[in-house]
């Protein structure tokens, strides 16, 4: 039996929720997969900007990562969304993408929301353009890298969505 959202708690991630969260995006099957150490980094450094899921035993079951841009401080970054197989369905991606800009917006200024999604990723794009329909925002979309920059064999280029402005967050 899998729990639904009432069961569960967002909150920022710890050190020790990096092998989960690192699991969960080798899980997905989608997300470009960094270092397991990267994510243990991430817990630590970009916790403020990032947000867990947790299911009643405390362990996480969904995550979102961001950073806020040094040159556009009212940018928030949107690094990676995934949720484990088993919460999939159930809105939780879109749950934490809100919890998240609610309280990084609740600590400091907040327009824009970024992200970067590789063309068919219609979950990730359903996610975001749906995300800044529920924010009164547009969006819009650019190539920011073409498959030439990336120097580890083929891959699909990273466009660029720009939400914003933000009406609520």
């Amino acid at each position: 039996m899998t729990a639904t959202q009432a069961d569960l708690r967002i909150d920022r991630p710890s050190v020790a929720d990096g092998a989960a969260l690192w699991r969960i995006a080798k899980e997905s099957g989608t997300l470009d997969v960094n270092s397991s150490y990267s994510y243990l980094l991430w817990c630590r450094d970009f916790a403020a900007t990032s947000a867990v899921a947790r299911a009643e035993d405390g362990e996480p079951v969904g995550f979102v990562t961001g950073y806020i841009r040094p040159e556009a401080p009212e940018t928030l970054l949107v690094w990676q969304v995934a949720v484990d197989d088993a919460y999939r369905g159930r809105g939780l991606a879109a749950t934490l993408l809100d919890a998240l800009t609610d309280r990084v917006a609740a600590e400091h200024p907040l327009a824009t929301v970024e992200t970067t999604i590789t063309p068919g990723n219609t979950a990730s794009e359903r996610l975001f353009t749906s995300y800044a329909a529920r924010h009164g925002a547009d969006v819009t979309r650019e190539v920011l890298f073409g498959t030439d920059l990336f120097p580890d064999g083929p891959h699909d280029p990273e466009v660029l969505y720009r939400i914003g402005p933000l009406t609520s967050a």
